[in-house]
């Protein structure tokens, strides 16, 4: 396993602890969203977006960049919350969340956020839209990467298998996928609504490249991306299991939590567990 300097790991923990933040914010002002799902991702946005991706926030069209897909589109928060802290645009423009005229709508929208590659929100098309990004870039002969994030849920719908097919079909091996699989969707139990049962023997059937990872250590989700980038001749994806609500210990593992928004007391208790300092007045500030 590769090595990591602690100040580095400590950077990205800071961070995602931002991202979760700023997560709780958004969804609090709007009074709407998906506090669950968005916050049990925090952690791999937050290695893609602060150590693994080359991008550039001033030039969100840049050619040469690498992109991800946010496939499950209702954790847009997560994405605006670590496009915000990349520096793609202000952070006080999350508190817009859902607002009208707003940039920032309850699902990704490429033509309104900058940093937003594709318009995501029906479940299940993220992958295919990662296979043709990949696909153009081998075409163009670019060394870009292309990672998407899909939900455990979200692999209920049949395009996605149909996508992992074309992916291996076209031996994209710059291609890399993260399931985040908290085990729980809008109707309850993964296991109980469709159940998946050995999901990362289902990827490796058809042809990827399979790790299994907590999707909560930083250390293990570089790793994983690292040993991706050496793999030849065919797709990565990574199992990363997550806790629905991760770091708010009220929402954890709470299926209430995939799509119902905080109350003002709880969007304070929130903060406050997410390290926030309190000030007089009741004011929340950065811990």
């Amino acid at each position: 396993m590769a090595t990591y300097d602690d100040s580095l790991i400590a950077m990205i923990e800071e961070k995602a602890r931002r991202i979760r933040v700023n997560i709780i914010k958004a969804i609090g002002a709007a009074g709407s969203g998906h506090p669950g799902g968005s916050l049990s991702c925090a952690d791999i946005l937050a290695v893609l977006y602060f150590h693994a991706m080359r991008i550039d926030p001033k030039r969100p069209d840049w050619e040469d960049r690498d992109k991800f897909i946010m496939s499950k589109g209702h954790a847009a928060p997560a994405l605006y919350a670590a496009l915000a802290e990349a520096g793609y645009f202000p952070v006080e423009e999350l508190l817009t969340l859902r607002k009208l005229g707003s940039r920032l709508q309850g699902h990704p929208d490429m033509k309104k956020t900058p940093g937003v590659e594709i318009s995501t929100g029906s479940l299940g098309q993220g992958l295919s839209a990662a296979n043709g990004m990949a696909i153009a870039a081998k075409l163009d002969k670019k060394d870009t990467r292309i990672y998407v994030l899909l939900g455990d849920g979200e692999l209920e719908e049949g395009q996605v298998w149909e996508a992992a097919m074309t992916s291996v079909h076209r031996k994209l091996d710059n291609l890399m996928a993260f399931v985040d699989y908290n085990g729980l969707q809008i109707d309850g139990s993964v296991e109980d609504v469709k159940s998946l049962k050995a999901v990362g023997e289902k990827w490796r059937a058809f042809g990827w490249h399979v790790m299994g990872i907590d999707g909560h250590d930083i250390r293990q989700i570089m790793t994983a991306i690292d040993e991706a980038k050496q793999i030849k001749g065919k797709p990565t994806v990574a199992v990363a299991r997550t806790v629905k609500g991760k770091g708010v210990s009220f929402m954890e593992g709470g299926v209430d939590w995939h799509g119902k928004a905080p109350n003002r007391d709880q969007v304070y208790k929130a903060l406050v567990e997410l390290g926030e300092r309190i000030v007089d007045g009741g004011g929340v500030v950065n811990g």
